[in-house]
């Protein structure tokens, strides 16, 4: 029999499925989207079926996302998550606690679809079984929502016949059975949970009992990113303990791409709503964005950027600078800083000298180092006078340690060249905290004491008496090991009293209750308890990914492997002969001016990215050796190279005749090379590892460092991938999107948006998109060029091997020219350059050295730079940061939350 209906305001469909529901055996239902509004005006109906209910229903996940069982449970909590969660609470507990009940009983199934799958399941259908055999269908325009049978105009169509009830049946099962419908998770069952008993507070009510969940289970990198990983919450958890009781004091030394800003981030937030007092963040100025940014989309945490005339927002408004002192009028709780301010020499570092602050964070914090590192055969003596033996950053951050509770540093090689540079920034916390290495007479205190020990270049102390002397100045809080939490008890000593002294001092004097505690720590002091270890976090991809959680019985991270291209791209006759002649000018400045190596190599960076800069570049140098050479993506070199000799600008700009005659034999060479050949040879191997390779097809961001390149690499793509979005992310100004073969200029966050929704699946970007940027949705990497600076592969590669990318192998393809100074340094020094990598987690900045020694045609001096460098260095963080205990397991399911709109008020609070 078929009945049909119409619903709307005057005939509303208040009766219909609770009537058809009523004494059901089962109910199978093809819907819309999931969230808790399918309940709302059948859940009590749900209840009356005497058997399984099973709902099919539409996701807006994508099937790349959900490649494996743990990334579909990720990609499903944020499809569900999107939803805010203050508005799904305050919709009704009733209807909440009914779908958790069902949900958790399994008496209700849900499976969630992609859209992609069949695209969007816009048809709604239903089969309903009763004893005896009996069943009805029906299908129509109606959800199972208050506003789908009693609101808007819906059509609804039933009919019990066999024939119907079977063609409906078949329909679901053809849905639900599809291999893409994935359980509806665990964690989206949880969240149900936790929102029944959800309860918001104020900031002062927060205050009382602080903690961090409430700030965190309901930010957007909770609810639209993959929330906080073990090794994040570690941190933070550390952090707040200590800032709470004595002020924390860390480094933060995590590989690149391990979430080092969020976690940084999240200590800021922390500080600034916890206290009046101000948050500094000191920041390379290439970072600065990328913060502001951050701390606002995944964190919903407003803050201000000092441009060097004003500050600015996180609306982009600027505040006009009023006074003597307009450093000190932030407009937000967290101000953010470029250290290049500090570096110039400005009244920056006087006003910001005359606050006092509730933290201060700085960021790439090695830049603040000595001026001159001893040899590598000596440990070195201690900083006795900043402002003369360390640089203007350096000289800064110790004087504003002492005027602020919680310092932390970022940075994830705290050691360059030499261990003494970890022991410095250990020595840059200190001041002001006696936590860090102890107080007057500490052996910690003494780098050439102390780090011999820690280097394993001397036996540790054996008897009691000489390892309590180590062990006492600075003596761990109790929270770090019951041992000492035993100890501090029977010695009557405070959390906040940083070492033990008077009677104690000696070993004998001690109560026999407290010499077993104080026994078994000292036993483990030079593996485990000694400063460097208890103020240097330090994780590496591979440990986190390698290493069971046991609380969870998954790694603490996801494992993303890693296929590796290295292609050597020939340069034929014209072409390799511009190359030689450009390798000959730089050897012609070389011998003429003796110092700013980074400079005099410039034309060989530039033409060994491509050959479209090295003519750009030749152009310009050959015009006086404008200043407008030198792009923004190398900005940041000039942030921290304060105490670098200086060479005066003529010596430079100035060129002799002969550098003249071979830059101009150099550009009619590459212009004659480009007109036969019609292209650089390196675009060819591009587009056949984007076609043959399926690059494009997975998903691809091809780098660059200059602009010139990234442009002139993806107009000859477009050419190739007429019909796809094609995005160019670059400086402020830059970027933009390539549509059907036109380029048009956008916001780097309209091309941020279109990655993550798979619109945009190929990507060029400078070092502009190396920071900051998440990629995880595209598979594969092309580096057209291989920067100097060691550090910017990992950041790039950083980009795609991240949290929450959907392939098990991401692939990288590394271009340069055969017999370039790039080639060079990778056929003679590549395996030492990977020893390395595998002592530090990275290569440190200062190798750059290396490719600027190869350019100027001295091999063996760079061969040598780094053996001594291998040889000599000694990672001596190794032990405890590859143990996690204390990760907090219950954030996930906080339910008592900070007002958001309470939050960000308190945080746009200017400093005081």
């Amino acid at each position: 029999m078929i009945n049909r209906y119409v619903f709307h305001r005057e005939k509303k469909g208040t009766s219909f499925l609770p009537e058809r529901l009523k004494n059901a055996l089962s109910y199978d239902r093809i819907a819309g989207y999931f969230d808790s509004s399918l309940l709302e005006f059948a859940g009590e109906a749900f209840e009356e079926v005497n058997g399984p209910i099973r709902i099919i229903c539409n996701s807006d996940l994508n099937p790349q996302d959900i490649l494996t069982a743990q990334r579909a449970e990720q990609a499903q909590k944020i499809s569900f998550f999107k939803h805010d969660a203050e508005h799904l609470a305050a919709e009704g507990k009733a209807r909440l606690k009914r779908l958790y009940h069902l949900l958790q009983k399994r008496d209700l199934q849900v499976r969630v679809l992609p859209n992609e799958a069949f695209g969007l399941v816009h048809g709604k259908a239903g089969v309903i079984r009763y004893e005896g055999g009996r069943r009805t269908s029906f299908l129509g325009s109606a959800n199972e929502t208050f506003s789908g049978w009693n609101l808007n105009y819906e059509l609804v169509w039933e009919d019990d016949s066999p024939e119907a009830c079977d063609w409906v049946q078949q329909r679901f099962d053809e849905l639900w059975q599809d291999s893409r419908a994935v359980p509806l998770s665990d964690t989206v069952i949880k969240e149900v949970e936790r929102l029944l008993d959800r309860r918001e507070l104020d900031i002062e009510q927060w205050k009382k009992k602080p903690n961090p969940a409430g700030l965190l289970v309901e930010s957007p990198v909770y609810r639209t990113q993959f929330g906080l990983w073990p090794h994040q919450r570690y941190f933070v958890a550390s952090f707040w303990k200590a800032h709470t009781e004595i002020g924390a004091r860390y480094i933060l030394a995590d590989q690149v791409g391990l979430g080092k800003t969020i976690q940084l981030g999240m200590a800021a937030q922390l500080m600034a709503l916890s206290s009046e007092k101000p948050v500094l963040v000191l920041l390379p100025k290439t970072l600065m964005q990328q913060w502001q940014t951050e701390l606002m989309d995944l964190m919903e945490v407003p803050s201000a950027v000092w441009n060097g005339k004003c500050w600015v927002d996180e609306n982009g408004v600027e505040y006009p600078a009023m006074g003597t002192k307009p450093l000190t009028q932030c407009p937000r709780k967290i101000g953010l800083v470029s250290q290049g301010l500090i570096i110039q020499g400005s009244n920056a570092s006087e006003q910001l000298l005359s606050l006092e602050w509730e933290g201060v964070i700085v960021d790439e914090a090695h830049r603040a180092r000595r001026r001159k590192l001893p040899s590598q055969d000596k440990i070195g003596e201690p900083i006795r006078n900043p402002k003369a033996e360390g640089n203007k950053l350096y000289a800064f951050l110790s004087e504003i340690s002492s005027r602020t509770r919680s310092m932390l540093f970022g940075t994830a090689t705290p050691v360059q060249m030499h261990p003494i540079e970890a022991w410095d920034l250990l020595r840059l916390l200190s001041y002001g905290s006696d936590h860090v290495l102890g107080g007057t007479g500490s052996n910690w205190r003494k780098p050439q004491e102390a780090l011999p020990y820690l280097l394993g270049d001397a036996v540790p102390p054996r008897s009691e008496t000489d390892r309590w002397e180590w062990l006492r100045n600075p003596f761990p809080p109790s929270w770090e090991d019951n041992a000492f939490r035993q100890a501090r008890l029977q010695l009557h000593l405070k959390d906040t009293q940083a070492y033990v002294s008077g009677e104690y001092t000696n070993y004998h004097n001690l109560p026999v209750a407290a010499k077993v505690p104080i026994s078994l720590a000292a036993s483990q002091l030079f593996t485990r308890y000694h400063p460097f270890l208890r103020s240097i976090i330090k994780r590496t991809r591979d440990y986190l990914e390698a290493t069971i959680d046991p609380k969870t019985n998954q790694p603490y991270l996801q494992k993303i492997n890693i296929k590796l291209y290295d292609e050597a791209i020939p340069l034929q006759s014209y072409l390799y002969t511009a190359y030689k002649q450009a390798e000959d000018f730089c050897k012609a400045l070389a011998a003429r001016v003796k110092s700013a190596g980074f400079f005099k190599t410039l034309l060989l960076r530039r033409i060994g990215s491509s050959l479209e800069a090295g003519i750009n570049t030749v152009r310009v140098l050959l015009n006086n050796w404008s200043d407008s050479i030198v792009l923004e993506e190398e900005d940041d070199y000039f942030d921290f190279m304060d105490d670098i000799p200086g060479t005066e600008s003529t010596e430079l700009k100035t060129l002799t005749s002969e550098e003249k005659v071979l830059l101009q034999q150099c550009l009619q060479n590459l212009e004659m090379g480009r007109s036969q050949i019609d292209a650089d040879p390196k675009l060819d191997t591009i587009i056949e590892y984007l076609n043959y390779y399926d690059f494009a097809k997975k998903g691809c961001i091809l780098f660059s460092q200059y602009y010139d390149t990234a442009w002139y690499i993806g107009e000859r793509i477009v050419e190739h991938y007429p019909d796809q979005y094609i995005g160019l992310y670059a400086g402020s100004g830059k970027s933009g999107i390539w549509i059907e073969g036109q380029f048009h200029k956008r916001e780097r966050e309209e091309i941020k948006a279109r990655v993550k929704d798979h619109s945009i699946r190929l990507i060029v970007g400078t070092d502009a998109a190396a920071e900051g940027l998440n990629l995880q949705s595209l598979g594969t990497l092309i580096n057209i060029d291989l920067p100097w600076n060691p550090t910017r592969l990992e950041q790039r590669k950083g980009r795609i091997q991240r949290i929450g990318q959907h392939l098990e192998t991401i692939e990288i393809l590394n271009l340069r020219y055969k017999d370039s100074v790039e080639d060079k340094v990778h056929e003679r020094l590549s395996g030492r350059l990977q020893a390395i990598h595998a002592l530090f987690g990275q290569i440190p900045e200062v190798l750059q050295n290396v490719w600027i020694k190869a350019a100027i045609e001295d091999l063996e001096e760079a061969q040598k730079y780094i053996e001594d460098f291998q040889n000599k260095a000694k990672n001596p963080f190794q032990g405890r940061y590859e143990q996690m205990d204390g990760v907090p397991q219950d954030w996930d399911t906080w339910k008592e939350v900070v007002n958001k709109h309470e939050k960000i008020q308190e945080l746009r609070k200017g400093w005081k």
